[in-house]
């Protein structure tokens, strides 16, 4: 979840997004993807195309596709729309100078800030600290650069929230909570970790998932969580243990029998279509729908066999029960207290056994809502799954790999104005063999880190500005040496402009309530 300042980045995607010939997702390597297309088949990441007209006052880099997938962001959009509570946040690890691909995240928390979104900033010291092996006296200095940059760009710390891992308590306390919710097993699926990984590695992921959920400690609401797609692997993990540390889960049934996913989707064909097989249309049996589901051989095309198999077995075991929709509060972590204040609260016709409860007038957003209000009651979190957002990775200056380890790779935050100036100057471009073809055939801006600084960054909220650099270039008009000039020239003005408001933010900064040079045993 923390941002790592190196990435692969090979060829570049027609709205300046960067690409890699590495579908893996690692969030401690330079891994980053061949073609994002992938990203929404293997992974699950859904497409922000879909969301985006549902998204009021869209962020630049959402109207030019830098932000390319989300996942679950309908609730997030809503909020903001509504004017209900939600919150945005996203970490750094201090390995380094912040440079400009650290800026897309800023920018995205900053947005989210102005949208009315509870905002946080975190320093993911902890992680450099186990994970790279950083000194404490580096990620002190590095983590003060980070926090001078976000606060030059612009975060309000009156209105969101800064910290260091090692410094929030509360933050600490709920990880080792969390740990409870994970196993080596299954942090060795999802990262790889082998019987060599060290203890605090491990203790540094539960601690960002504890980062993710931080925002719903004191209140549970939608959350957005910005980062490039190598960190997803985070993401998944805290949805999952948002969901863990329910009292309750809340799903559709059918019958008094428990069903996977698979199973309800035949079990809802097979009541949609009752009036084919039932006695008594009205009153559906499970053995006539399991008779049904277990002669009708279109559904074979549509479901898998087995889950078609133990559909069947379930039905006819249950017998002559009616097959009836419901919602099913499902017992997962509640106490005895919790469990009976929920029958209480159910309202209307419902059903009790001895680990769930049906109900047969509530909506599963209703049964949701009631669960969450009666676990809040009892002590618990009542987590919401976390959203996030994904954008693509920054080409290198010099193509291929943006890396703090190679200068001309990128643009630090901290560079001085002439030296943006120069490395803008020297950096590769997408331009043709010479300038009578340019003008023939036009340049290659798909294929240009110089247009790429246009789209990310310096053609800023003026999208008729980012459209006429593109449209020159691919077009003929613009050549490489006017135009790199020119990105150099904005390059160096916004540095220049960065540096004055990061000295202006020194006294702000120290006015916080952040520890930037804790002693230590």
């Amino acid at each position: 979840m923390s941002e790592e300042p190196p990435h692969e980045a090979e060829d570049v995607q027609p709205d300046g997004g960067a690409a890699t010939d590495d579908v893996a997702l690692d969030p401690w390597g330079s891994s980053a993807v061949d073609d994002y297309r992938n990203l929404f088949e293997q992974f699950g990441i859904e497409e922000f195309d879909g969301i985006f007209p549902d998204v009021a006052d869209p962020h630049y880099l959402m109207r030019r596709g830098v932000i390319f997938g989300h996942r679950d962001y309908g609730p997030v959009a809503r909020a903001m729309r509504e004017g209900e509570p939600f919150a945005a946040l996203s970490g750094f690890m201090p390995t380094g100078d912040p440079h400009i691909g650290h800026k897309l995240v800023f920018d995205e928390l900053i947005w989210h800030q102005e949208q009315g979104g509870d905002t946080y900033g975190l320093i993911a010291d902890l992680e450099a600290h186990s994970a790279r092996g950083m000194s404490w006296a580096e990620i002190d200095e590095h983590a003060r650069d980070y926090l001078l940059s976000l606060l030059a760009l612009g975060f309000d710390p009156e209105e969101g929230e800064l910290y260091r891992q090692s410094e929030n308590h509360d933050l600490q306390d709920l990880a080792f909570e969390l740990g409870s919710e994970v196993n080596f097993s299954e942090m060795a699926a999802i990262y790889g970790f082998e019987g060599e990984t060290s203890v605090s590695h491990m203790q540094s992921v539960v601690t960002q998932m504890a980062d993710i959920l931080y925002p719903q400690l004191e209140e549970p609401k939608p959350t957005v969580i910005p980062v490039g797609p190598d960190q997803d692997p985070h993401v998944r993990l805290a949805r999952d243990l948002a969901a863990r540390t329910r009292y309750f889960g809340v799903t559709e049934a059918y019958a008094s029998f428990e069903a996977d996913p698979g199973e309800r989707a035949v079990l809802a064909r097979a009541y949609e279509e009752r009036g084919e097989f039932a006695e008594e249309p009205d009153r559906p049996r499970c053995v006539e729908a399991a008779d049904w589901i277990a002669e009708y051989d279109t559904l074979a095309d549509l479901h898998d066999p087995a889950t078609i198999d133990s559909t069947v077995e379930k039905l006819r075991a249950a017998g002559k029960e009616p097959l009836r929709p419901r919602v099913r509060f499902l017992d997962r972590n509640a106490t005895e207290a919790a469990f009976e204040a929920l029958i209480e609260a159910v309202e209307g016709e419902k059903r009790v056994y001895e680990a769930h409860i049906d109900t047969f007038e509530l909506s599963q957003g209703e049964a949701d809502e009631l669960a969450r209000e009666v676990e809040l009651d009892h002590g618990g979190y009542g987590f919401r799954a976390p959203s996030s957002l994904y954008h693509r990775f920054m080409t290198g200056l010099t193509g291929g790999k943006m890396s703090s380890s190679i200068p001309a790779s990128h643009i630090s935050l901290l560079d001085d104005p002439e030296t943006g100036y120069e490395k803008v100057n020297s950096a590769t471009t997408g331009g043709r063999e010479t300038a009578e073809k340019q003008r023939e055939l036009g340049g290659k801006a798909d294929e240009c880190p110089v247009y790429e600084l246009y789209a990310y960054l310096l053609a800023g909220d003026d999208d008729e500005f980012a459209k006429e650099v593109y449209d020159e270039c691919v077009g003929g008009e613009r050549l490489c040496g006017g135009c790199k000039e020119q990105a150099a020239v904005l390059m160096e003005e916004f540095l220049e402009e960065h540096q004055e408001k990061r000295e202006e933010a020194r006294e702000l900064l120290a006015e916080l309530d952040i520890e930037l040079d804790p002693e230590r045993v």
